[in-house]
């Protein structure tokens, strides 16, 4: 059918004088041509109709007298190189309302392209300047294609979309605005392809969540704040300072959005940033808070005024082969509860950190380059928990990696090369480092905490002072690795403190190769030092310690020398190929066991009987040149262990406990045993097989923790533990979060006893029931390799009620084998419970009147023994409970004798003052 032909102009037979008459006339499919000329009018379309400017872009002006000068309200009309100029009243130049209107090669002046309700327009090379309020406003369900568009000098936000409204927005350009440049808020969803956002008053992405955004290829530049902002509440994260952010639960739950706007998600509720550049920000380049989400993937954020990217309070930020680079600031920062993932990509040449994270935030770095740092590169602290994987980090003006403040780390096969200060400085904080490599820093690696870090199999070269330093006080574990071409010690133990070092090799260095400081008492085994520039291992005066089949040679001094009243024992170490193997201060007291000199030019190490080999376990101990012989040595009986004078009080300690009959015996027999176990190994016989682990069962405070405080003291003073102290654990700080979080998070608490005693209460929580994919089996899988991997180092004490120990023995076949043995606590009966408030009440002055200790024992046999009954707990409550009835009693008393105030009565226990 032959579609109608309408002509517009201003003069002329046969024509229509003004547009609106034109569409009076048209049918659905006409096509109108309108002459060049200004038509002050309100076009309203409802039909589907063509309207061209016969003479191309820019003939044909619309200029509306009130209200918007084009207005769609259905159909599919088409407006094609039009202009249209909005009234005086700033409003909106065109009002989509309904319908699938195109505008083509359109420009729309002094007004916004505003699309309401359901309307479906398209826009296809049209241009929207000098508008007010927003360049385009899309509400309601409308859905819009933007296409070769350009928004520019606005007096608002570029784009705003609201509501559940949905946008494509193809190779458009916003520039020049006001406010932000594109800004999302609501249910709304866009997806951006190849568009450019630039010299942006605010912020040049603004999202707000649930409201979501796909941009892929495009270019955010020269905005007065960040480049992306995405956070939960309008008007109140845009301005937060990194740190501010509420906590809440993470967004990664909601809906997500996608290449399909309506769909294509694929349940991800992050706004997504593809292959994206963010330059030339006046603040960060991209700040996520609140519970937002944020993905970054091939993006890159350069010359910010702050911060690459930040993210606060509880938000989710993944970067993926991303670059961050040309910083003044930080490149990557996570705060508060925030959670941080980097997967490839670069971080370099920042005036600030690398990555900093503080707080309670969760930081994962994998397969990165942080480089060029102008403070240190990975700064960690604050509780933050970090895992660190498959990095190099390059070039940083102060440490490599900082741990501080109760951050936890996890690096494995992380390169340093060249920082000015030290490569992992960990201080007051937890690290875990496996197989790290680290060259050309300070020290290599720096321990100063109260935790218990881990260095496994890593290697630290060409340092410019130690190599490995562990600071005083510290206790650390080192096993495997190497450390080389140190300019000062490969491993410096400072005063005091504690470190476990195997299987390392220590070679090349300029000073000693271990040096074991004042009142350093290390345990050293399968440690080998050669090439070293002064001493294999230096004892510093009052140096204590155990090192055991270890080697050294090719020592500039003394492969061993022990100052001033230093107290280290040797077993079945090998010097060879140096010039002189010990030398010892005339107060020196080190013991050497079966140890041996080869190809040595100046030899004093005392020689066992044989010439060379150890005399049937012998110690063979040594002083110095010109000392007392061996044989003629006087004092306190050398093999006694360290603490066995200890011994009978601790046991005396355990006889005193409250009831608990079968416990005391069975721990004394155990002590008997292991003093056998002891007997047998000093004689060089082989000890009968023993698991020292125990398993607790029993109900709620019958003294389960206090005796196995008491047993890790017995087995400390018995040599057995080197402190026998005792760390106490449960589910919450054994079983992680999310998958890979369980194990080093139980690793850390094991390491934490090393030495001592780990106690698991409620060790059955671990496995709850009918919960067969929980985490807590992966808590039980590491503890039984790290039982196993260091069974002499640590006794592991499981406790709980005793039907739920016994479900948890039989969720895993390897507990059973490492728990041989229960002992179990009964509950205590009237009679005990009676005597521990006796106990409490001479410990705060006080004493119980024979009548009072009567009325308690039959106050105790009336209390109910159900599942919430406390046993000893209940009775320090009790004693509590009688301590603040005597004082309501004795408040009342005019000038209370010493007798009125010490001595408690019947009417004081719990149950007579309730009658």
């Amino acid at each position: 059918m032959k579609r109608s032909v309408l002509r517009v102009a201003d003069r002329g037979w046969g024509t229509y004088r003004t547009l609106t008459a034109a569409l009076r006339a048209a049918d659905d499919g006409s096509l109108i041509h309108v002459q060049p000329g200004e038509y002050q009018e309100s076009v309203v379309l409802d039909r589907d109709v063509t309207v061209v400017a016969e003479k191309g872009p820019g003939t044909v002006r619309v200029v509306a007298r009130r209200g918007p000068a084009v207005t769609v309200n259905g159909g599919a009309p088409v407006l094609r190189e039009l202009t249209i100029a909005a009234g005086a009243d700033r409003g909106p130049a065109v009002l989509l309302t309904a319908g699938a209107p195109e505008l083509e090669r359109c420009q729309v002046y002094g007004g916004r392209v505003e699309v309401v309700r359901d309307a479906a327009p398209v826009l296809r090379s049209c241009t929207v300047e000098e508008a007010f309020g927003s360049g385009a406003h899309v509400t309601g369900t409308a859905t819009v294609v933007i296409e070769d568009c350009v928004i520019r000098s606005v007096a608002g936000h570029g784009m705003t979309l609201a509501d559940e409204a949905r946008a494509q927005v193809r190779r458009t350009t916003l520039q020049r605005v006001t406010g932000s440049g594109l800004v999302l808020v609501g249910q709304a969803q866009a997806v951006f392809d190849d568009c450019a956002v630039g010299h942006v008053g605010e912020v040049a992405l603004r999202v707000h969540p649930p409201a979501r955004a796909l941009l892929r290829g495009c270019r955010l530049h020269d905005s007065e704040g960040q480049g992306v902002l995405v956070a939960d509440v309008p008007g109140g994260a845009a301005d937060a300072h990194p740190g501010t952010g509420t906590r809440h639960v993470p967004a990664d739950e909601a809906r997500g959005a996608g290449e399909d706007p309506a769909a294509a998600g694929h349940g991800e509720s992050r706004v997504r940033l593809e292959k994206c550049e963010i330059f030339r920000t006046g603040a960060e380049g991209v700040l996520v808070a609140d519970t937002a989400g944020l993905l970054l993937r091939e993006c890159t954020v350069r010359e910010t005024g702050g911060a690459g990217v930040v993210a606060t309070g509880t938000s989710w930020v993944e970067c993926e082969r991303s670059r961050l680079v040309d910083l003044p600031g930080t490149g990557l920062a996570a705060m508060d509860g925030a959670r941080l993932e980097v997967r490839g990509g670069t971080v370099a040449r920042t005036g600030a950190n690398g990555v900093h994270a503080a707080g309670r935030c969760t930081v994962r770095l994998s397969d990165c380059e942080i480089t060029t740092t102008s403070y240190t590169a990975l700064h960690f602290t604050g509780n933050a928990d970090a895992a660190v994987r498959d990095c190099t980090v390059r070039d940083s003006a102060q440490h490599a990696v900082r741990v501080e403040e109760g951050a936890d780390l996890l690096a494995e096969d992380v390169v340093v090369e060249r920082a000015r200060m030290n490569g992992f400085d960990v201080k007051d904080g937890d690290a875990v480092l496996r197989r790290c490599v680290i060259g050309e820093t300070t020290v290599g690696i720096r321990l100063d905490t109260g935790h218990r870090p881990l260095l496994e199999d890593c290697e630290v070269s060409r340092s410019a002072d130690s190599g490995i330093e562990v600071a005083a006080g510290t206790r650390a574990v080192v096993t495997g690795g190497r450390v080389a071409s140190s300019a000062s010690a490969g491993v410096f133990l400072d005063e005091g403190s504690e470190a476990w070092i195997e299987d390392l090799s220590i070679d090349d260095t300029r000073g000693s190769g271990l040096v074991i400081w004042s009142g350093a008492r290390p345990r050293v085994r399968s440690v080998t030092v050669a090439g070293t520039g002064k001493n294999g291992v230096y004892a510093g005066d009052r140096a204590q310690g155990l090192l055991e089949d270890c080697s050294m040679s090719a020592t500039g001094y003394p492969a061993v020398h022990v100052g001033a009243g230093a107290t280290p024992v040797f077993r079945r170490c090998l010097v060879h190929d140096t010039g002189e193997d010990v030398s010892l201060d005339d107060t020196a007291d080190a013991r050497f066991e079966q140890c041996r000199s080869r190809d040595v030019g100046a030899t004093t190490l005392p020689a066992p009987a044989d010439g060379g080999t150890a005399d049937g376990g012998t110690a063979v101990a040594a002083s110095a040149p010109g000392g007392p012989a061996a044989g003629n040595r006087t004092g306190p009986d050398r093999d006694a262990p360290v603490g066995a004078e200890q011994l009978p009080g601790l046991l005396a300690e355990l006889e005193q406990l409250v009831g608990l009959e079968r416990v005391k015996q069975e721990v004394a027999s155990m002590t008997k045993l292991m003093q056998m176990v002891k007997r047998r190994q000093e004689a060089g016989l082989q000890p009968p097989p023993l698991s020292r682990h125990l398993l607790f069962a029993g109900n709620p405070g019958t003294g389960k923790t206090t005796v196995a405080r008491l047993y890790g003291r017995l087995l400390a003073a018995l040599g057995l533990l080197t402190s026998g102290h005792l760390v106490e654990a449960d589910r919450s700080s054994l079983v992680g979060e999310y998958v890979g979080h369980t194990a080093p998070k139980t690793s850390a608490v094991f390491r934490r006893a090393m030495g001592g005693v780990l106690f698991i209460d409620e060790a059955y929580a671990l496995v709850p029931a009918g919960q067969g994919g929980d985490f807590g089996h992966e808590a039980i899988a590491t503890l039984m390799k790290l039982m196993e991997d260091h069974r002499d180092d640590v006794v592991v004490i499981a406790a709980g009620y005793p039907e739920d120990m016994e479900r948890l023995m039989a969720s895993n076949p390897g507990l059973a084998s490492r728990f041989t043995r229960t002992l179990t606590f009964e509950d205590y009966t009237s009679a005990d419970l009676v005597r521990i408030v006796e106990y409490q009440a001479s410990r705060h002055d006080y004493w119980l009147d024979p009548d009072a200790a009567a009325a308690l024992l039959e106050h105790f046999d009336s209390v109910a023994r159900t599942d919430h009954f406390g046993n000893g707990r209940a009775a320090r409550q009790t004693f509590q409970r009688m301590t603040e009835q005597h004082a309501v009693r004795v408040a009342d008393l005019d000038g209370p004798t010493d007798e009125d105030l010490t001595v408690l009565l019947p009417t004081d226990v719990p149950e007579a003052a309730a009658r």
